[in-house]
């Protein structure tokens, strides 16, 4: 599997999950979805280390640390049980979300194509082994923005897990390899500017640091 180390290169899609951390649905008083949502975002929004977020003209973004799964063989109609066989390995990755795009998109019925996929959305780590990263359904997940903490989550308060959401997206489209599957973020995402420094991480397996310009 040494070609998922380019997975930021040669995966074909980003398919990410909205709304799933049972303590986002507590905190805004939301229902529990009955199935998982989803929303794609380009490849073309893949940034790594040592490159900029650039927020686009009149965008006010808000940032959401995630476990990113990577696909490591081609799946279709995979069931639970299987799915963690078409795990390749993780990433820690950055949804940057333009929430004024958003709120428009919400309020009129329209898509969350441009609020989530512009340029520079999808900030990456490097390739994480399995044997990394360890348990991915007991993971920390923590997010500073200039140094002060916003985010403060485990992967195992998700409302849908990763065979879940594998075998849920599976029905519908084929995964690749290196293809990313994002798995929804913990509360805190908040308003970030140009000139702030986000930093991510798993506990203290592994982390970055992104500037906003």
């Amino acid at each position: 599997m040494s070609n998922l180390v380019d997975f930021v290169k040669t995966g074909k899609k980003i398919v990410a999950a909205a709304i799933n951390y049972k303590a986002v649905i507590k905190q805004r008083n939301l229902l529990r979805p009955e199935k998982p949502i989803f929303f794609l975002k380009p490849t073309t929004s893949y940034i790594t280390e040592g490159q900029a977020i650039k927020v686009p003209e009149n965008f006010q973004l808000v940032q959401e640390a995630e476990l990113g799964v990577i696909i490591g063989k081609t799946c279709k109609n995979v069931p639970e049980s299987d799915a963690m066989s078409y795990v390749g390995g993780y990433c820690l990755a950055l949804d940057m979300t333009a929430s004024s795009e958003l709120k428009v998109a919400r309020e009129k019925g329209g898509p969350w194509c441009i609020g989530k996929g512009f340029d520079t959305s999808c900030p990456v780590s490097r390739f994480i082994t399995l044997e990394e990263l360890g348990d991915p359904h007991n993971v920390e997940i923590w997010c500073k923005v200039n140094g002060e903490l916003r985010q403060s989550g485990n992967t195992n308060d998700l409302i849908f897990n990763i065979p879940q959401l594998i075998s849920f997206i599976t029905k519908y489209m084929t995964l690749e390899v290196n293809d990313l599957v994002l798995t929804g973020t913990p509360p805190g995402n908040l308003p970030v500017s140009k000139g702030d420094t986000i930093e991510a991480g798993f506990g203290d397996i592994i982390n970055f640091r992104f500037n906003i310009e």
